[in-house]
């Protein structure tokens, strides 16, 4: 992917150096699939939070600043870390870019997000966060939330390398963060309370996949403004979405899978729903909402 040279957002904030204290998690086998299912990407975290004991105390701030301010030294002479940064800086700065574009089109302003990047652990308007839960958005402060170490997590354990894979795990929680513009948010978190369990997980897979697809949809643009894609590029972003389907998971962690149980969409689907995104660039093609099938 190509993206060295290129615009840095002033949306980020660097708080690796200011750590809040350690949210636990406990250990053996529980960690693991706790971390495995956290990893799907994109869920709104109150729900796990609800059942991880907290360490950080309520209101605790994790300090730094937007444009990068703060991070220890330890972190910032960490030239893979500090390469990981700058890299983040540009694919926010990318969003930025499109996202304004598309939302002056359709007659609206773009709110541009902030993108917390932490170690261990850190503080979000929907409580503590570590770096078990992956990359999340929080809506109550439209924040992003990513442990870069995730990254590596994703090489290794999904087999999803590449910047083109880290770039879509970006995309796709600002895709949230644009559901949240556009109030979809609002609207399903409305009727939390009066659907069952599997009725809830129906409608949080359609808004997952729409964040897929949300993805999809600044890659095209991005690819139009600044010719960002290089071969093999389309390969690791579908291999990202492809890897943390719900099935794939579910066949990590327990064996077998349980349809019922998706909170995210198959690998098929999130395949399926990042390429449309990715061919069209047209957010109006999105309505995973209304989709049949999906």
């Amino acid at each position: 992917m190509r993206w060295k040279g290129e615009r840095e957002s002033d949306n980020v904030e660097d708080a690796r150096g200011f750590p809040t204290g350690p949210v636990a998690v406990g250990g053996g086998i529980g960690t693991l699939i706790i971390v495995l299912i956290a990893l799907f990407l994109g869920a709104d975290p109150q729900k796990l939070l609800q059942q991880l004991p907290q360490g950080a105390p309520p209101g605790a701030a994790a300090g730094g600043g937007p444009g990068g301010a703060g991070g220890g030294k330890a972190v910032d002479d960490d030239p893979v870390e500090k390469e990981r940064l700058e890299f983040v800086k540009v694919v926010m700065a990318s969003t930025e870019d499109v996202w304004t574009d598309i939302f002056q089109k359709m007659g609206k302003q773009y709110e541009k997000p902030v993108l917390r990047v932490f170690r261990n652990s850190t503080q979000s308007g929907c409580g503590g966060a570590s770096a078990a839960m992956g990359p999340f958005y929080c809506p109550a402060d439209r924040k992003a939330y990513i442990d870069l170490a995730f990254y590596d997590e994703l090489k290794r354990r999904f087999k999803a390398p590449g910047d083109f894979a880290q770039a879509y795990v970006i995309a796709h929680e600002i895709g949230h963060h644009v559901q949240n513009l556009l109030g979809t948010s609002e609207k399903v978190e409305r009727l939390r309370g009066r659907l069952s369990e599997k009725e809830l997980n129906a409608i949080s897979v359609r808004m997952e996949l729409q964040a897929d697809f949300y993805a999809g949809v600044w890659a095209n643009h991005a690819q139009k403004m600044r010719n960002i894609l290089e071969p093999g590029d389309l390969e690791s972003g579908l291999g990202a979405a492809s890897a943390i389907g719900d099935d794939n998971i579910q066949k990590q962690t327990q064996g077998y899978v349980v349809p019922d149980a998706f909170t995210h969409g198959s690998s098929e689907q999130r395949v399926r729903w990042f390429r449309k995104g990715l061919q069209t660039g047209d957010v109006r093609q999105g309505d995973t909402f209304n989709a049949d099938p999906l």
